[in-house]
């Protein structure tokens, strides 16, 4: 039975756990909080998981170390915000040859890197041992054993195929990618603009509204992604436009709900007090005026979301903006 360890018990990093463990693979799940851990363990449940019961051969601890001497693939499953911290915190710790898999999706709001240059910097493994996984894929459709595809993405495709063999199975199909800073950048400004379609549901637009959202925000992700070095193909994948899709549409996105709730006229502070878990779009939008600065870009789209949730504009105000731009010809 091969081992692996992971880092983080929300949502997702819990249903690729069961994942793993229905494949019989023995993991080991680090829970920051003592009292959480416990309560997993015991119950066997998560608490926003109700289709999920563990399978027992995964164990819960919060001893950083237990976790890190138990596998040689490392799965990092918290927010995004705080995979610098952690990758910091277990750099020395880790063994020469291990692999580490993110699931993590953002953009480290200090350096503007992606999470796989945040790892490696913080760890001063190879980019060969860093993987991450990324696509269309709400955890309460996972845990039901619901088809899904996902997007192994490394530098070194001997190391993207060992995850995709790994995670792969009868309900969950992962495809493998080299450019994985198109990948990242997909998988993460793609809850931006997520907000920006739930913000249309809130103020009440209709399909057209939204159709347009969704296929110009493709353009600005590809837009940002190929300035950084990504090839364009990869945002009509799996973490571009599949990711984007699954995002902006779904009940279970947390992302689609904080634009929504927007939209209907609540702050931003009013619609995350009232969260049990996080909208990572939120913290990725911060980022943005200082993307478009460095890499001297249009991004209108995600550039009105920001304005929306940190400069307190009227979404209809920016809604009107947007519409009114210069008139320019479709580059696709």
């Amino acid at each position: 039975m091969e081992k692996i360890s992971l880092l983080g018990c929300g949502t997702w990093g819990s249903a690729v756990a069961q994942l793993l463990a229905e494949k019989g693979l023995a993991v080991t799940a680090w829970q920051r909080h003592k009292a959480k851990a416990e309560s997993m363990a015991a119950t066997r449940k998560h608490p926003h998981l109700p289709d999920l019961t563990f399978k027992n051969n995964i164990i819960f601890t919060t001893d950083l170390q237990e976790v890190l001497k138990a596998g040689e693939i490392i799965f990092l499953a918290t927010p995004s915000h705080s995979i610098k911290g952690l990758a910091r915190s277990i750099g020395k710790s880790i063994r020469d040859h291990c692999i580490i898999v993110n699931l993590a999706k953002g953009i480290d709001l200090d350096t503007l890197m992606t999470m796989s240059q945040v790892i490696r910097l913080e760890t001063d493994i190879d980019s060969s041992q860093i993987v991450s996984l990324y696509g269309p894929s709400h955890a309460e459709e996972v845990v039901r054993n619901l088809p899904t595809t996902l997007v192994a993405a490394s530098t070194s495709d001997t190391t993207a195929a060992m995850v995709q063999e790994l995670m792969s199975s009868e309900v969950l199909r992962v495809y493998r990618n080299e450019d994985i800073m198109g990948v990242e950048i997909g998988g993460s400004l793609k809850n931006v603009m997520a907000i920006a379609a739930g913000i249309c549901d809130g103020i009440g637009y209709g399909d057209n509204s939204k159709a347009a959202i969704l296929t110009r925000s493709i353009e600005e992700m590809t837009r940002l992604g190929v300035k950084m070095g990504a090839k364009k193909s990869t945002f009509a994948g799996l973490s571009g436009i599949g990711d984007l899709l699954v995002t902006a549409l779904s009940k279970h996105s947390r992302n689609r709900y904080v634009g929504e709730e927007i939209g209907r006229g609540k702050s931003l502070q009013e619609v995350t007090e009232g969260m049990d878990m996080i909208a990572e779009g939120v913290n990725t939008c911060r980022a943005v005026p200082r993307i478009v600065e460095k890499y001297n870009i249009e991004m209108p789209i995600a550039k009105a979301v920001h304005g929306i949730l940190f400069e307190n504009k009227d979404p209809l105000e920016k809604v009107k903006e947007l519409m009114t731009r210069d008139l320019t010809a479709e580059k696709c």
